[in-house]
């Protein structure tokens, strides 16, 4: 078959965690044979990073790389975002259009828009990787402050710093979803969230999954020479790494390594001045993040916000380590469902959940292979592209008994 990926963001212009899983889906179907093209929007990653260029990335085998460059530039994603339709992409419209695609699959459509979903007759798919069908800014992070339960979006997005999208007042965004033959929701929480929210699609929860290179070693020597526990992620405020940062004052026998750069880099390592036991690694990566996995005490992730099915949590589980996470999201519905660690609601359960973990190697045992064994039933490769290819199959075969009747 012959599919294409949209997305905004691609590495290496983008190494967040659906960009890496695009990266990872074509990378996969081009091995089982399939055609892959991946559009995606240089324009986009240029708005936040003027004049930058990363290294090229090499391309999987039968997968082609289309990256957007509109010569009206960052005019391009500012039309796109005011308008939600592609004005300034023919690329787009010719490869979408023209392409004889069997299956069209969009991710991140924050600055491709939604227009872009009416373009093409192929099977398409939209994946929820965050919550944009709902929120301008793609989170539900409330004025960068906290979670969102009431929207007050042109308020939001003001002071944010970003335009309002008027368009999401009208019918259109709902006119363009109906183009879509399936949505799918990596958590049974992203499914209701959208649901409870006012969006009635139909929505096949399926997993996202990361690479797996074989069981886990313990036999590798540890990569730092103090019993640690593991962040990994972005430095930004809903990521929630400054919820740890107090915390660990109180924490003598036990590091917290953190593996991540971001805007709020500069402002958690002043917070942490003063705290030897923290310890800021910067980027990491991804073959260097496997032994930092592996030989953690366990890996804490404290969003404050609404994950989907976050990555890091996938990995945590591959290498056999136990998390301890937040209880809200994905983050609950991932660490519940494998029985893979501890979750906690307040500061008084996180201490709770630490000292549990550093002081007991019998429990860190228990909920790192109960994670590794769920990782293995359910969130492998083959698991998710059986899945994935069966949900295609399923969406195709009405298309094709009209095209018979016809």
């Amino acid at each position: 078959m012959k599919f294409c990926m949209v997305t905004t963001f691609y590495p290496p212009y983008h190494l967040g965690g659906d960009a890496t899983f695009v990266l990872n889906l074509a990378t996969e179907l081009g091995r089982r044979g399939h055609q892959v093209d991946v559009v995606h929007d240089i324009d986009a990653y240029h708005v936040l990073r003027p004049g930058v260029h990363p290294p090229p990335l090499a391309a999987p085998p039968g997968v082609t790389v289309h990256p957007l460059a509109s010569p009206f530039g960052r005019l391009s994603p500012l039309a796109t975002h005011q308008t939600g339709r592609p004005l300034l992409k023919p690329a787009l419209r010719r490869l979408l259009g023209g392409g004889g695609h069997d299956v069209i699959h969009f991710h991140n459509a924050s600055l491709v828009g939604p227009g872009a979903f009416s373009l093409g007759h192929a099977v398409k798919l939209y994946t929820m990787h965050e919550q944009w069908l709902l929120c301008p800014l793609s989170l539900l992070w409330k004025f960068n402050r906290e979670a969102c339960e009431q929207p007050s979006c042109t308020r939001c997005c003001l002071r944010a710093w970003r335009p309002p999208q008027w368009w999401r007042s009208t019918g259109y965004l709902g006119s363009q979803l109906a183009h879509i033959d399936r949505f799918l929701a990596p958590s049974a929480f992203a499914q209701e969230t959208h649901r409870r929210r006012g969006l009635d699609l139909p929505v096949t929860v399926l997993p996202n999954f990361v690479t797996d290179a074989g069981p886990p070693v313990g036999d590798t020597p540890p990569p730092h020479p103090r019993p640690y526990f593991l962040f990994v992620g972005r430095l930004v405020t809903p990521k929630g790494l400054h919820s740890l940062l107090p915390l660990w004052r109180d924490v003598a026998d036990a590091d917290l390594v953190v593996a991540g750069e971001g805007e709020q880099a500069s402002a958690l390592r002043r917070m942490a001045a003063g705290q030897p036991n923290v310890v800021f690694l910067g980027a990491v990566a991804n073959e260097a993040l496997r032994p930092l996995y592996r030989h953690a005490l366990a890996t804490i992730v404290p969003s404050v916000s609404y994950e989907v099915f976050p990555t890091v949590v996938l990995e945590s589980f591959r290498e056999g380590t136990p998390v301890i996470g937040r209880n809200l999201g994905g983050i609950a519905e991932m660490v519940g469902e494998a029985g893979g660690g501890l979750l906690y609601g307040n500061d008084g359960e996180l201490r709770e959940a630490v000292a549990r973990l550093r002081q007991s190697p019998e429990l860190r045992r228990e909920f790192g292979g109960r994670g590794r064994r769920h990782f293995d039933a359910r969130w492998t490769v083959d698991a998710h592209m059986t899945a994935y290819l069966g949900i295609i199959e399923a969406c195709a075969r009405p298309r094709a008994g009209r095209a018979h009747q016809a």
